[in-house]
């Protein structure tokens, strides 16, 4: 083989490898959707980015239920993680979306997402054994 055949052979060799591996990195990234505002209401948020900047801005009974908040999507979501006597948690914002989600009794459980761009958004929790229901402020 002569020199120019084994350079061109390198080269080639060398983009192929380059190619397939921005093919194969950009494929995770690819797997988290995203949204924004009212494109995000009843998705889930473990399945967007919208988890990766999110934080708790307002929790309600005896700390078990909380209000999550992510700035990038501007979607809010209740999630409850720890052990309590909440049964059933549920999200709800000013346009009237509302979402709920059972507790299982142990482990984390979060609602699907409604919009929180330029309206506001409630997380409430009901305890059947005291028949109470009780909700966070309005973020």
């Amino acid at each position: 083989m002569n020199t120019l055949t084994r350079t061109l052979a390198t080269v080639a060799s060398s983009l192929a490898l380059a190619a397939s591996g921005l093919l194969f990195a950009s494929s995770p990234a690819s797997a988290a959707t995203s949204c924004f505002g009212a494109s995000c209401n009843g998705l889930d948020p473990a399945t967007t980015i919208c988890q990766n900047d999110a934080r708790t801005v307002l929790v309600a009974g005896w700390n078990e239920v909380e209000l999550r908040y992510s700035p990038t999507c501007r979607a809010a979501w209740a999630r409850k993680s720890t052990i309590g006597e909440a049964t059933v948690i549920n999200v709800t914002n000013t346009a009237g979306n509302s979402y709920a989600a059972n507790y299982p009794g142990s482990g984390t459980v979060w609602t699907r997402m409604v919009n929180d761009k330029d309206i506001q958004a409630w997380a409430c929790g009901y305890w059947n054994n005291l028949s109470r229901y009780e909700c966070t402020g309005r973020y």
